[in-house]
């Protein structure tokens, strides 16, 4: 029985070490970060973007509400329109208020492909009063470069209207501009080239910082592999790619984007003086100062009485009502708001003066005041 009980301590001891492992942090026990976040949360691959689709067509079928007869674009556009049906038609002789020319815009994704829709904006180029109830005839929308990308057509939707009768005019929103969702399909497909001549990507993020790029590159060379990412500027990683996995890009970006890192935060206020709104982050440090607010309110009122003589029937011709004014100026000085704030934070500030009932229009001018004083240590956003 004794080398059974020679054992009791060394498991005692075991248990012990376990804990003081778990205690100092292990490698293997360690919890992952709350504030760590995927890398493609962060920003995106350079060249990910979409690009501009424009052109000009005619929109039909409008109730008297078009461009006026005197337009020469519309007439001329229409003209030219009919011709395609071997119909010969003079832009003078057109004199139809039904029609309007307009500017056609979309968005081309990255990796758009053939028969993909986009959705089509609209807008009046002439002098067209609403388009509502329009349909656009086929349009071509062309890139940057000339060339054709999608061909656009279909029925308008307007979130508005005008109506107008003898000088009356009742009129919603913005009648002369409307959309055409998945209005438009894709004639050419279009395929972003990701890597760049040295073979390799760059990841952009969306806030530059240095500290987060530098972090966003340590991460992928540590999940990834050593010396394939290094942070060129406060918004790039470049990420040299193996020439083994230069045939499986996807799988190599999507274990890019799924690496995590905790990035660093700016100490930023944004103030919206129009709605009162203050957003801030928790962490954003203030300094100590002293804090006195508060104001003064004047009411004046004025009483009108009529004075009337006791002896106005008896009296003589001078004896007459007169009217007698009375104003009264009262000043109400509340006590002002005064404390000293002590090295915390906005957030510990904003509920200090939450308690003391002040309002959001009040805080705002608060917070411009200290950090004018030098106090709050962060960059402060009035929009």
């Amino acid at each position: 029985m004794t080398p059974m009980t020679s054992l009791a301590p060394i498991r005692l001891l075991c248990c012990a070490l376990v804990v003081v492992l778990l205690g100092i942090g292990w490698p293997g026990a360690q919890a992952a970060s709350s504030d760590a976040v995927r890398v493609k949360d962060l920003g995106k691959l350079k060249g990910w973007r979409d690009n501009a689709l424009f052109g000009t067509g005619i929109v039909t079928g409008l109730a008297g509400t078009g461009d006026s007869p005197s337009n020469r674009t519309t007439r001329q556009s229409l003209a030219n329109v009919l011709s395609q049906f071997n119909l010969t038609i003079a832009p003078e002789a057109v004199q139809s208020r039904n029609v309007a020319v307009v500017m056609v815009s979309a968005a081309l994704p990255t990796f758009a492909r053939e028969g993909d829709t986009l959705d089509v904006t609209v807008s009046s180029a002439g002098d067209a009063r609403s388009l509502v109830g329009g349909t656009l005839l086929i349009t071509a929308l062309k890139g940057a470069n000339g060339r054709v990308y999608a061909l656009a057509q279909g029925g308008l939707s307007v979130g508005g209207y005008r109506y107008d009768a003898n000088g009356n005019v009742v009129q919603k929103n913005h009648p002369t501009a409307g959309s055409i969702p998945n209005g438009a399909t894709v004639e050419v497909g279009l395929n972003a080239e990701m890597l760049d001549e040295r073979q390799s990507v760059t990841f952009v993020l969306s806030e530059p910082d240095y500290t987060t790029a530098s972090r966003v590159a340590a991460a992928i060379n540590t999940q990834l592999g050593s010396g394939m990412a290094k942070a060129r500027d406060a918004s790039g990683i470049e990420i040299a790619v193996p020439p083994a996995q230069r045939d499986e890009l996807v799988t190599l970006f999507t274990r890019i984007e799924n690496v995590t890192v905790e990035p660093d935060r700016r100490a930023k206020v944004v103030i919206n003086e129009r709605t009162g709104t203050v957003v801030s982050g928790g962490d954003v440090r203030i300094s100590k100062v002293a804090i006195s607010h508060g104001d003064i309110k004047i009411a004046i009122s004025t009483q009108n009485t009529a004075s009337q003589p006791f002896n106005i029937l008896n009296g003589g011709p001078d004896i007459r009502t007169a009217i007698v004014t009375n104003t009264r100026v009262d000043v109400d000085e509340s006590n002002g708001t005064g404390f000293v704030a002590g090295s915390n934070t906005v957030s510990d500030l904003v509920q200090s003066l939450a308690r003391m009932k002040t309002s959001t229009r009040d805080v705002i001018s608060i917070l411009r005041a200290v950090k004018a004083a030098g106090a709050l240590h962060g960059e402060l956003v009035v929009q």
